[in-house]
């Protein structure tokens, strides 16, 4: 059957459910691999020079945090995100970090941004793409709002790369197409964006690929494997049983130390024709 991926409609849906994804959300912000492919595509845009920053699908504002805390960094972040919870709970985190006074959240719908054009030196949307409806009318406005000589960055992971390998490789891949079907709306954009961002007067001006993957024990993965619990049965694609024995299963395969879970991330970095 179809799934519903949670991520798309974070406007809709519970509190506890939203709970789990700020849990996941700033897990992944304390892995080093995760905040170094961050800090990649930040020094390649050279955000520090950008007085003001736009950073779409915020989620709990990591980004924003993450530029606000660099120390040359001397701008105004602006975090635009569909749930009005999320946007409280990075107002929350700003703050409690000290960077409240140079961010400010939001609820909005990246589709359609009530925003000035040419307003913004650098856009961001970071893990945004892979959940979006038509992610060729978010990138069309994300080139609408960069000015001219602007920087666009967008960064997710391939997540048609997305594999949890078990004892057996058949049920393997069955269950890794279900964890994708739940929780992916967009699992190839990544690889259909030079194509998006032409018919959208970008030029691709870099980009960088990675391979994150855990062996043995889990670290990243597991706060995903942990979340599935809950955002797997949200998505329609699998019943809460089938969820909690196929997360029980990883995380015995972790602590037995035969654990593999993988995917590719890529970032793009544009700047308008």
């Amino acid at each position: 059957m179809a799934g519903t991926d949670p991520w798309n409609g974070t406007d809709r849906l519970d509190e506890a459910t939203l709970d789990v994804m700020v849990a996941r959300l700033e897990a992944r912000g304390e892995n080093a691999e995760f905040v170094g492919m961050l800090d990649d595509y930040l020094d390649a845009m050279e955000i520090d020079a950008a007085a003001t920053v736009l950073d779409l699908g915020c989620g709990t504002g990591l980004v924003s945090r993450r530029i606000c805390a660099r120390p040359d960094f001397v701008g105004t972040c602006h975090g635009i995100d569909l749930s009005d919870y999320l946007v409280s709970a990075a107002r929350r985190l700003a703050d409690a970090e000290g960077a409240g006074e140079r961010v400010r959240f939001e609820a909005g719908d990246t589709h359609s941004l009530n925003l000035a054009d040419a307003s913004y030196d650098a856009v961001i949307a970071h893990t945004l793409f892979s959940h979006l409806d038509d992610p060729g009318a978010v990138l069309s406005e994300m080139a609408r709002v960069v000015r001219p000589g602007g920087r666009i960055a967008i960064y997710d992971g391939d997540y048609a790369s997305l594999t949890f390998e078990e004892a057996d490789p058949v049920q393997s891949r069955q269950n890794s197409d279900r964890v994708i079907e739940a929780l992916v709306t967009q699992p190839r954009v990544l690889r259909q964006m030079p194509r998006i961002a032409r018919r959208h007067g970008l030029v691709l001006d870099g980009m960088f690929s990675y391979v994150l993957t855990e062996a043995g024990r889990a670290d990243f993965w597991v706060s995903a494997v942990e979340g599935f619990r809950v955002l797997g049965p949200r998505s329609g694609v699998v019943t809460e049983a089938e969820a909690n024995a196929w997360a029980d299963a990883q995380l015995a395969a972790s602590e037995e130390g035969v654990f593999f879970g993988s995917s590719n991330y890529y970032t793009y970095l544009f700047r308008p024709a």
